[in-house]
């Protein structure tokens, strides 16, 4: 397909109409978070007994243990580590993987790969995929929304482009706090003057594009700049949350001691309620805290407790509301970071960064809850069982979505080009 409309038809019924996700800026530990290791306890201080790959700074120590311990939850009796109390309360609603596989080992091409299939800049986001595929349902509001707390990550804001897609469809950063974007308001009394301009600005465009003839960069300015000026009253809206109760404010930890912990529920809470107006994508940022986001080469007991802190009670806040709501069945839920952490230290504290399997989760959304899918060995160094390579997570989630992979598609560069590239299959096995 090549061009678009106000919404395009998925190719086949779809499980999931949006997606949040949760981005784990930095890596989090797949044997500290998902995916417990008995053998890292017995090891503990002893040399690795395989073979060590190169890692990101090849400080590369003994085996270490995990400084948390591993409980099971549900029905489904999913294990999940000390660090996410609240998150384990919806055991039954994840779909753990544990075998994800990436290609690179370095934050800013790994988050390119994560975020584009590809480990260089310049490619489409996945929100920009999703949203050039099917549209968003909420002329007043952006389809590809970034919820960031002033961090972005490493790779900067080409992580959210729309790449070569017509430009209507890269991520809208929408900062936290009370008025999530600059200049939104417009002088007082100005707004009716706002719409006489408007008409003529509208009225000159047009006039421009009978000149041209199709021009992206000239019909996607048109489009931003009237959206601009609906998002006048569609974002103080949504930003308001004096109508949330004061149970659902609680519920996602907007009144909890810690501060991160109320920034990350701000944005969970914002999520929601960009899905509930139709929002098609909507990704997550994690918030600063001490220790650099969750890339701990030291001290991962302090840096991984730090952050798990500001996410826990908000993650599980979003998956039990959108439950509540009837929003889950609908609404694909994705946390994890672009690698894992190695099952031996770094600087005898710390854990350098592992590509060759880690962990990640879906929930809601057609995804299958209570399930595991793959496995690492037994250190949690490398996936041995069914690995999913980022291109199959995007197939999958495209799936889900009620698109084929491979017919969405854009001609660039004398061909026609897609998410998955020439790769990735549907994982049957992470589907209800």
């Amino acid at each position: 397909m090549n061009g678009e409309a106000a919404l395009p038809r998925p190719h086949h019924a779809p499980r999931a109409k949006n997606v949040i996700f949760l981005f784990m800026d930095g890596g989090p530990s797949q044997v500290d978070t998902f995916d417990p290791k008995p053998r890292l306890a017995k090891e503990h201080g002893q040399p690795m007994k395989m073979k060590v790959l190169p890692t990101q700074f090849d400080d590369n120590g003994n085996v270490m243990q995990s400084p948390w311990k591993f409980r099971q939850y549900g029905e489904s009796g999913l294990p999940v580590s000390d660090l996410f109390p609240h998150v384990a309360t919806c055991a039954d609603d994840l779909c753990v993987i544990r075998s994800m596989v990436a290609n690179f080992s370095e934050h800013t091409n790994a988050n390119y790969f994560l975020h584009s299939g590809f480990g260089l800049q310049g490619r489409p986001s996945m929100g920009a995929w999703v949203t050039y595929g099917l549209g968003s349902e909420n002329r007043d509001l952006p389809g590809f929304v970034v919820l960031s707390s002033g961090m972005i990550p490493p790779g900067g804001v080409d992580c959210f482009a729309n790449g070569f897609l017509p430009a209507t469809h890269q991520g809208s950063i929408f900062q936290s706090g009370a008025q999530p974007l600059p200049n939104l308001a417009p002088p007082a009394g100005r707004l009716s003057r706002s719409q006489q301009m408007l008409d003529l600005v509208r009225k000159l465009d047009q006039q421009l594009l009978e000149q041209t003839g199709p021009n992206d960069k000239l019909e996607s300015a048109i489009a931003n700049h009237e959206l601009a000026f609906r998002m006048q009253s569609a974002v103080p809206e949504l930003a308001d949350l004096s109508g949330e109760t004061k149970a659902t404010q609680a519920l996602y930890g907007i009144d909890a001691e810690y501060e991160q912990t109320r920034i990350f529920g701000r944005e969970c809470l914002l999520a929601r309620r960009l899905v509930e107006r139709g929002v098609r994508f909507v990704e997550v940022l994690c918030p600063s805290v001490a220790g650099d986001r969750w890339d701990q080469h030291a001290n991962i007991k302090q840096g991984h407790a730090n952050n798990a802190r500001a996410v826990d009670q908000p993650i599980a806040g979003l998956l039990k509301d959108l439950k509540s709501r009837g929003l889950l069945d609908e609404t694909l839920v994705v946390w994890g970071g672009e690698f894992g952490r190695t099952p031996f230290s770094q600087g005898g504290t710390g854990r350098d960064h592992n590509p060759y399997g880690f962990s990640m989760w879906i929930a809601g959304g057609g995804a299958k809850g209570g399930h595991i899918h793959g496995a690492t060995d037994e250190y949690g160094y490398h996936a041995i069982e069914n690995k999913v390579e980022v291109h199959d997570l995007h197939a999958t989630m495209l799936h889900l979505l009620g698109v084929d992979h491979w017919d969405l598609t854009y001609r660039f560069g004398g061909r026609d080009m897609r998410l998955t590239d020439v790769h990735g299959n549907v994982i049957e096995e992470l589907i209800a």
